[in-house]
């Protein structure tokens, strides 16, 4: 099968688990054999533009004639069975839709995030989860400027999601939603349901087994509010306060836009260190020590990658109880569940994490079987393929 992927890649100072998503399915599908064409745009590009060149930023991402015009000089050349489109912000748009419309290729999406419903794509505003918006009320957005806490920067992601709502509505055959939570959340969009599936992200198996765990937990991913960076360091803080003896360490890997202020706190316990941003197989590396990961999420995550990551290599992940984790993690079997946005919670899980260590290895045991059951990367690349299939011959 001849596939074109589609995909806007998010800046290299803000790293991202969706390029990590994109480049695993390309890579997987290439190794059975398929002619895998990548089309795309690098959000890093802004900053070398012109003054005026990043002025017109907002209006290309509402529409990108030169996205329109390349994407289909591609289509004519490499004739793909099926386009699979990522993300299109900000420098793709929504021209991708008919651009393919018009070549008459057949759209398969793959929705990462909550942007059809949500200015910011998180339904998360002012440091809790929001959901003002996702019956259509889209107004409230601009009024909090929920994009960027700006009301100019979010008025054309209103307007772009408004403008361009029939498109995505009816020139995609397959829309696939990265968890049943996603799926129930999105709700309010109205997607036509015989064409939507729910697919997790695929996990790929690694070389190294499951290392001898240290004393340390986990955390892994972006530095911000809305993975939880805060709620991470005030539930630590209680662990320490509340433990006679803390014996564990925290490590902290990534980076973001709270990285000064996380490193600043890590300064002065010597319990904490922070790695920055490292590759995937480091960070892979560090996760098979841990006694736990630790994901103290305050958004509800449409996919918890790293969740499943640390399942892969058995280690137990401990997760806030909302969004797709609950879906993901069997609370006691597999991973810990706390209550969201609670550090007291954070910090009793933290602790026992320290007070029953062969627990955990159990929990790490059953969690690699869950892996293997649930997130099997061969059976992933096949119900992929079947989304391809299905969108190939009910073209809309």
């Amino acid at each position: 099968m001849r596939i074109l992927l589609v995909h806007n890649r998010y800046r290299s100072a803000a790293p991202s688990g969706e390029n990590r998503v994109v480049d695993q399915e390309g890579e997987a599908l290439a190794a059975l054999g398929h002619d895998v064409v990548r089309f795309g745009r690098n959000s890093d590009e802004i900053a070398q533009w012109s003054a005026r060149a990043k002025a017109s930023l907002p209006a290309r991402t509402i529409w990108s004639r030169e996205t329109y015009r390349d994407l289909s000089a591609v289509l004519a050349e490499r004739r793909p069975e099926v386009v699979h489109v990522h993300n299109t912000f900000p420098l793709l748009s929504a021209a991708v839709l008919y651009a393919c419309r018009d070549a008459r290729v057949p759209v398969v999406a793959t929705l990462h995030n909550y942007r059809l419903a949500c200015a910011n794509g998180g339904f998360f505003r002012d440091g809790a989860v929001c959901h003002d918006c996702d019956r259509g009320l889209r107004a409230r957005a601009v009024l909090h400027g929920c994009y960027r806490e700006s009301r100019a920067a979010t008025l054309p992601r209103v307007l772009d999601t408004g403008l361009h709502r029939r498109a995505w509505k009816s020139l995609v055959s397959a829309y696939v939603l990265i968890s049943a939570s996603q799926r129930d959340l999105l709700a309010g969009v109205d997607l036509p349901p015989d064409r939507v599936f729910v697919r997790y992200n695929l996990i790929p198996h690694r070389s190294w087994s499951r290392s001898a765990p240290t004393s340390s937990v986990v955390y892994a991913g972006r530095l911000d509010e809305a993975k939880g960076a805060r709620l991470l360091m005030a539930g630590w803080d209680r662990y320490e306060r509340n433990s006679s003896e803390p014996r564990l360490n925290l490590v902290i890997v990534g980076g973001g836009p709270l990285e000064d202020e996380v490193a600043a706190w890590a300064s002065v316990r010597p319990s904490v260190a922070m790695t920055g941003t490292v590759s995937s197989d480091r960070c892979a590396e560090l996760i098979s020590y841990a006694r736990a990961v630790l994901l103290p999420s305050t958004w509800e995550e449409t996919f918890g990658l790293v969740a499943v990551e640390a399942m892969a290599a058995g280690v137990p992940p401990i997760a806030a109880a909302h969004g797709s984790f609950p879906e993901l993690i069997t609370h006691g079997v597999d991973g810990v569940l706390f209550n969201p946005g609670d550090p007291a919670a954070l910090a009793l899980a933290i602790a026992d994490v320290e007070r029953n260590p062969e627990q955990y290895e159990v929990l790490g045991e059953q969690a690699r079987k869950t892996y293997e059951q649930r997130f099997d990367p061969q059976q992933s690349v096949e119900d992929l393929l079947e989304i391809y299939r299905f969108a190939i011959s009910h073209p809309v």
